[in-house]
């Protein structure tokens, strides 16, 4: 159909409010599309311009683009990360890191692992000596070939159960529990049975040392100080039996020699206690106490004097490190052949091996008896220094009242017969003599 000019303007004029139109629809959602992360305004910016956006109302019949929708979905956490401002996130890696710091155990020494305080071990001790060879029987110092100190560790009295308790029974040891010194104080010994845990320590010098006794140094007040060694550890005494029992063999140039049986010289109670107010390694000591409960005060004579028995006595124990060459005029100690093997766990966090401790490089050449462990190494050289001599003295050492629980336990004890003896020690009396415990040398 023919049009006139009037319509053609007309048209004209539609076609150019139309094209604004158009051109407007088709931005707003370009407007809308989501920014990049870089593009965003940090949380302090969106935070100020809160309230210019609650002001903003939506244009009616306006469509929402959907990526926003899935926006407001986004979990917080990934959202604060997105939008967080760089400088916040610098300050937060740098408080993190200090909290991580924080957060790190602080270098502990090993020796700090290593340290038991307190009872570390409890049971009872057998002194016993050998004659010389070819000697049947021993009448002096003289006389005596070997010193042997046996230790059978036992758990403690209130940890030990029977089934042939009480209720009474079962009452008192609730109360051990509590007691002062409870700890020191080891279970009754089994009798008759041969598979136990034990010790043989061949003590230098054929005695112990004594307290009362000067060693030598300036004013006679330097204490004694005498050596020992851990010989065997087994858990059969009827092996014990036989190395202490009487012996034949035979030599190139002697031809064949004769050695008589040990012979027991006294039975007591002992424990072994770290100090537990010690603050550093150097103020570390442990002391091992005793009391006995054979012989009796009334049978206590010569040859327990003689070998420095005391009724109830304590030293200082330390241990010498293997690595550490011999020392003094006469070179004391063993070869290394014979020397204690300890593990590196034991060398570094004990010894201070590899300059840890001590000025060299093997750390340092004693130490205290950090954890019993130590003693559980045939070759282990000790060192027992004289301390305190009677039951006041047994309590100074030990502390806490061990001294005086472990004189009570052997005022019980002590009224076992000389049979209930060698029944704990599953020996036979005719081949380990009883004499010395009636204080005569045999």
């Amino acid at each position: 159909m023919p049009t006139t000019r009037g319509q053609e303007a007309a048209e004209k004029r539609n076609l150019r409010t139309r094209q604004p139109a158009q051109e407007k629809t088709t931005a707003k959602p370009a407007s809308k599309s989501k920014k990049p992360p870089s593009s965003r305004k940090p949380a302090s910016v969106k935070k100020g311009l809160a309230h210019v956006k609650k002001e903003e109302s939506p244009v009616v019949g306006e469509k929402r683009d959907p990526e926003a929708k899935e926006n407001k979905d986004e979990p917080p956490a990934k959202k604060v990360k997105a939008e967080e401002h760089p400088a916040q996130q610098q300050e937060g890696s740098s408080e993190g890191v200090g909290a991580d710091k924080e957060k790190v155990p602080a270098k502990h020494h090993p020796a700090e692992r290593m340290y038991q305080a307190g009872t570390i071990e409890r049971g009872h001790v057998y002194f016993f000596y050998r004659p010389k060879v070819e000697l049947e029987e021993a009448h002096s110092l003289e006389d005596v070939q070997r010193f042997y100190m046996v230790l059978v560790p036992r758990p403690p009295q209130f940890a030990s159960s029977s089934g042939n308790q009480t209720t009474s029974g079962e009452e008192d040891q609730e109360m051990n529990l509590i007691e002062s010194g409870a700890d020191a104080v080891p279970a009754p010994e089994p009798r008759g049975q041969s598979k136990k845990r034990f010790r043989l320590l061949i003590i230098g010098k054929k005695g112990l040392p004594d307290p009362d006794a000067g060693g030598g140094g300036k004013g006679g007040g330097r204490k004694q100080v005498f050596w020992a060694t851990v010989g065997s550890i087994g858990d059969d005494l009827k092996k014990l039996e036989e190395g202490l029992g009487a012996k034949t063999y035979e030599t190139k140039t002697r031809g064949t020699r004769h050695q008589a049986a040990a012979r027991l010289a006294a039975r007591g109670a002992y424990a072994i206690v770290n100090n537990e107010a010690a603050r550093t390694p150097s103020q570390r000591e442990t002391h091992f106490g005793y009391h006995l409960s054979h012989p009796d005060d009334e049978h206590f004579g010569e040859v327990q004097e003689t070998l420095g028995i005391h009724q109830a006595s304590s030293f200082v124990l330390q241990v010498k490190n293997p690595l550490a060459p011999p020392s003094g005029p006469g070179q004391v100690g063993l070869p290394k052949s014979r020397r204690a093997e300890y593990p590196d766990e034991i060398l570094e966090g004990v010894f201070g091996k590899g300059g840890q401790r001590g000025r060299e490089s093997y750390g340092l050449r004693f130490a205290s008896v950090e954890r019993r462990e130590l003693l559980d190494y045939e070759g282990a050289e000790l060192l027992l220094i004289a301390a305190r001599n009677g039951e006041q003295g047994l309590e100074t050492s030990l502390g806490e009242g061990r001294g005086h629980a472990l004189e009570e336990i052997e005022k019980t004890e002590g009224k076992e017969t000389m049979d209930d003896i060698m029944k704990e020690l599953a020996m036979d009396d005719s081949k380990i003599p009883l004499d010395p415990l009636e204080g005569e040398w045999a």
